[in-house]
């Protein structure tokens, strides 16, 4: 099981936090989460339901991370394991993680996906964002994974879509010419970009676009590479 105690800060005050897997008494913490992080116009279909929640417990509960301050659970992030190959990347939301049920984790897979990162709003100042993909790269690494991967919603697109392709916004994104809500945070959080994805989610403000992101392993050694050593 996971549990990380720390500090993070709000201004110069120190808070402390508690990382951990989040069980079955978490559930309407957990879903209030999702109304709270995922408001119109992003679909309510969309958020957790106990159906999906027990799946995460049950299948890959290494995967099912919250955070707590003073207690109180104000963020959460929920992953499963998936045989992903880079030279076919395309896929939905809702075909790699089983609509949400996971019921699709592959305990032999070489990837940790991301089904959903969300913080409540009043929390955000405080970085629990971060902290989530952190710990969730700890769990890559003490599975000897190759790689962390999920699709980030694109939210400001439809701002550009009448003068930017998908890929020349995220180009404008990377260049520090424009600041995504999604894109720009998961840079911060040490992701990189590995395709524009199209009807990757039903999602107005991103045109139902996404973008596949990644942290790969430092220390993965592949099958090549340790027969080389």
């Amino acid at each position: 099981m996971y549990r990380k105690e720390f500090f993070v800060f709000d201004g110069e005050k120190p808070v402390p936090v508690v990382i951990r897997n989040y069980e079955e008494k978490d559930f309407p913490d957990l879903i209030r989460i999702q109304q709270e992080s995922f408001p119109p116009p992003f679909p309510s279909e969309l958020w957790w339901n106990a159906d999906q929640l027990l799946n995460h417990v049950n299948l890959f509960s290494q995967g099912a991370l919250c955070i707590e301050v003073k207690g109180e659970i104000v963020g959460s992030m929920t992953g499963l394991l998936v045989d992903f190959d880079p030279n076919h990347p395309e896929h939905s939301w809702e075909e790699i993680t089983d609509n949400g049920y996971i019921r699709n984790h592959n305990p032999k897979g070489n990837t940790l996906y991301v089904v959903d990162i969300g913080v409540r709003p009043a929390y955000r100042k405080l970085g629990l964002g971060k902290w989530l993909m952190f710990s969730m790269y700890d769990v890559v690494v003490h599975l000897r994974l190759e790689r962390l991967l999920g699709g980030g919603r694109m939210p400001g697109y439809h701002r550009h879509a009448n003068d930017l392709s998908p890929e020349q916004y995220i180009d404008t994104v990377i260049s520090g010419d424009l600041k995504d809500p999604v894109i720009t945070f998961l840079l911060h959080c040490g992701r990189t970009p590995v395709k524009v994805v199209a009807d990757y989610l039903e999602d107005e403000e991103s045109c139902n676009y996404g973008t596949l992101m990644e942290w790969k392993n430092p220390f993965f050694q592949s099958v090549e590479n340790k027969e080389r050593i």
